[in-house]
């Protein structure tokens, strides 16, 4: 029997609680309608992106939107994709790290199947690999790795001095008005809000761009939940980091495949370092130090208003003058 699960239980409400509060500019529109049938609900909620059917005990399946016109949104690829590897983990673990490669285009159209293989059950770590099956394809493969945690000494670089987000504009708001109809539709724009920070000078040869991001909605206190919207988020932006030298990134102007420069990402890595909560404010901090060879190659990290280094990500995209027409 079929039956939908996600990365922790779900609320009482069925729904993670909105936030309370009004962010300044175009907030969370109406839900996005993925598909048909139990995992193809409406939903606007990080949570709800997040959901899974089990097909059987490590074969999930999900639906995702669009990151462009028909093209599945890579951050909630790799992110349901660790939601399905983290059901079959133990209880008390939790992941460290992720990595992943793009292979193909998801069709938003149609249901993504989770194939999870169980490859290590040690005492301390746990391995999974994951491949997002579409008509039988792969069009993602993850390797994730899982740990129990540890009291030991702990260290780490200082936070960038940026602004908080309170006063900063939704990152979106230029997207908003050359194609609300796009803008409403969105899947991001539902569910995360994010500041765009005044841009600072990049190191010479290199490229930078800083955000403040969140929930919209209350998550449950679900540590795996927490990472998982992480990996939805740190694919956000990341990319057209590769190309900031050229021009404004699509969904900070007209919207995504707005650019003249095509972008797709190639491989994706994410490593979780301390504790945090994906609906409380993260500081995002993207860099690109090179690009040549028709590929980019960006670094992110992500700190909470503690100034607590949280995660780390790193991305190779796909770097192109978009053939006209």
């Amino acid at each position: 029997m079929h039956h939908t699960t996600t990365a922790t239980p779900e609320p009482e409400s069925g729904t993670a609680a909105p936030r309370d509060g009004a962010a300044p500019g175009p907030g969370p529109g109406p839900a996005v309608d993925p598909g048909a049938g139990s995992v193809g609900r409406a939903c606007s909620d990080l949570a709800g992106l997040l959901t899974l059917e089990r097909i059987d005990r490590d074969l999930f399946r999900g639906w995702c939107h669009d990151g462009t016109p028909l093209r599945a949104y890579g951050g909630q690829v790799a992110a349901q994709a660790l939601t399905a590897a983290g059901h079959t983990v133990p209880g008390g673990q939790v992941a460290h790290s992720l990595h992943g490669y793009f292979l193909r285009a998801g069709d938003t159209r149609r249901t993504i199947d989770y194939q999870v293989e169980r490859l290590r059950d040690g005492r301390g770590y746990v391995s999974r690999r994951v491949t997002a099956l579409q008509d039988g394809e792969a069009v993602f493969t993850l390797s994730a790795s899982f740990k129990l945690p540890e009291d030991t000494d702990d260290r780490q670089v200082a936070m960038p001095d940026v602004p908080g987000p309170e006063n900063l504009p939704n990152a979106f708001l230029a997207w908003a008005d050359a194609d609300p109809e796009s803008h409403r539709r969105s899947g991001v724009t539902q569910a995360l809000d994010v500041r765009l920070i005044p841009a600072p000078e990049a190191e010479k040869g290199g490229t930078e761009q800083r955000l403040w991001l969140r929930s919209y909605a209350s998550l449950p206190d679900d540590p795996m939940l927490h990472m998982c919207a992480l990996a939805y988020a740190s694919d956000l932006l990341l990319a057209p980091v590769a190309a900031l030298d050229r021009e404004t990134p699509g969904p900070l102007a007209k919207g995504p495949g707005t650019t003249e420069t095509f972008l797709t990402s190639l491989d994706h890595a994410v490593w979780f370092h301390r504790p945090f909560r994906a609906d409380d404010w993260l500081l995002v901090v993207q860099r690109s130090p090179s690009a040549g060879d028709g590929r980019g190659i960006v670094h992110g990290e992500f700190w909470n208003r503690d100034g607590r280094l949280v995660a780390s990500v790193v991305q190779e995209t796909l770097l192109r003058h978009r053939k006209p027409g």
